[in-house]
């Protein structure tokens, strides 16, 4: 992949994915939403060697993702909570769900409740400006005026 030219170009889901985009990271980030926060609670999560957990986890806190609080200094241990910019991943997650259970939900899957009232979240992505459903709506793609128009399609 070309870290430059999606890192920096001005495709905001080539920028999004280079910084969120493995399984793992999406998955702790999925974790954290559900209340884990300390590295021991991801690795039995998800089963995830500790060696690749430690890089995942300095990565999303180099990204503000998630911050790290040293909550023992002997033996040092730290936590890992969800800032505000980790917390808007959550909606997304949630949709990437519904998704998931549509179209990959054989066997049953896990969904979302209100836990006020118990009933089941069926997310949708919607425009705020009109409330309809994104996928309702026609849409094209602008781009930035500085952007080479012959580079090819990128996404939204």
């Amino acid at each position: 992949m070309d870290i430059e030219k999606y890192g920096s170009g001005p495709c905001p889901v080539g920028r999004a994915l280079l910084r969120i985009g493995d399984a793992w990271s999406l998955l702790i980030l999925r974790d954290a939403g559900y209340g884990a926060t300390r590295f021991e609670q991801f690795r039995a999560s998800l089963g995830i060697a500790p060696n690749i957990l430690t890089r995942r986890l300095t990565a999303l806190v180099a990204e503000k993702l998630l911050t790290k609080h040293r909550y023992s200094t002997h033996p040092p241990r730290d936590e890992y909570v969800l800032t505000e910019k980790g917390r808007e991943v959550l909606p997304i997650l949630a949709a990437i769900g519904a998704w998931g259970r549509r179209y990959h939900g054989e066997g049953g899957t896990s969904f979302l409740v209100n836990e006020e009232t118990g009933g089941r979240i069926e997310p949708i992505v919607v425009d705020a400006a009109t409330g309809k459903p994104l996928s309702d709506l026609r849409t094209r793609l602008v781009r930035p005026a500085a952007t080479n128009h012959a580079a090819g399609p990128q996404s939204p």
